[in-house]
């Protein structure tokens, strides 16, 4: 029987000069004495889309210094939200969290994350917008303009505080739960926790200070924008379907009875005009 109860899952594409960072800062924070989480109990798993910058390299040097990291090397599929779904699906933990390569997520923060998940809390979520949280000085301006916008437009699907904050967590049963998850969408945080149905009193919320990348390039770009648009119109239609149909419906009733209202009007007064002569 597997010890690891905890799953750390990393979508990565040419984030070597992060990685030995990221997992090495990942542990520290576990091993601290007032850590809630054991180590020994924790396994994080890089998912790269055949990078070939030396991460796998990387990974195996950790490896055999001790960590309990390992990676998934993917040749035929490419994108975020495929490479996490990937990820939760080899994970061998109940409670699974999901951040970024970029050091963006500070590790500092894993433990916490982690612990916050429960049978009663399915989700946990990485939030910048609670009281006393600060985004690193570094971050462009453009940037925190792209991410509220997203946010608020994010707003009627879920009570979540920041749905598109990219750290996040999933107890494993709910995830299974999830149906026709969107692998090509930007933000699968947003689609697990619409299709997963979870309210709002099973997410926990753990605040945390946005970091600005270490090293590589940002991912953001125009194309990845349009997808989320192109994602969010799926997920409304996904949550309000049924409201759409009625609301054409009710359109349709109420055009008809206008319809009749005024063809009857128009056939009184034709009446009243043949009665004369």
């Amino acid at each position: 029987m597997s010890s690891i109860r905890y799953s750390v899952i990393v979508p990565a594409f040419r984030e070597n000069g992060n990685i030995r960072a990221l997992v090495t800062r990942i542990f520290g924070a576990l091993a601290q004495v007032n850590s809630p989480v054991n180590p020994a109990e924790v396994e994080v798993i890089i998912v790269d889309d055949n990078s070939r910058d030396g991460s796998v390299e990387t990974v195996e040097g950790l490896r055999r210094e001790g960590y309990n990291v390992r990676i998934i090397v993917r040749t035929t599929e490419r994108g975020l939200s495929s490479a996490v779904v990937r990820g939760f699906r080899e994970a061998q933990g109940d409670s699974m969290l999901c951040m970024d390569a970029d050091l963006q997520h500070p590790p500092e923060y894993v433990p916490a994350m982690l612990a916050s998940m429960s049978p009663t809390k399915q989700f946990a979520l990485g939030t910048r917008y609670a009281a006393g949280v600060e985004i690193d000085e570094g971050w462009p301006l453009y940037r925190r303009v792209i991410s509220s916008g997203a946010r608020m437009l994010a707003l009627p699907l879920t009570s979540a505080s920041d749905p598109m904050s990219g750290f996040f967590g999933i107890r494993k049963e709910t995830f299974l739960k999830a149906r026709n998850l969107n692998s090509d969408g930007f933000k699968i945080a947003l689609d697990l926790l619409v299709k997963c149905a979870i309210p709002g009193d099973a997410i926990a919320e753990v605040p945390f200070s946005f970091g600005v990348r270490a090293e590589g390039e940002s991912k953001l770009t125009g194309k990845v924008m349009i997808r989320y648009l192109e994602q969010l119109a799926e997920l409304y239609w996904y949550s309000f379907s049924s409201l759409i149909v009625f609301a054409a419906i009710l359109l349709f009733v109420v055009f008809v009875l206008l319809a009749r209202s005024v063809l009857s009007s128009y056939g009184g007064l034709d009446g009243k005009a043949q009665s004369k002569y």
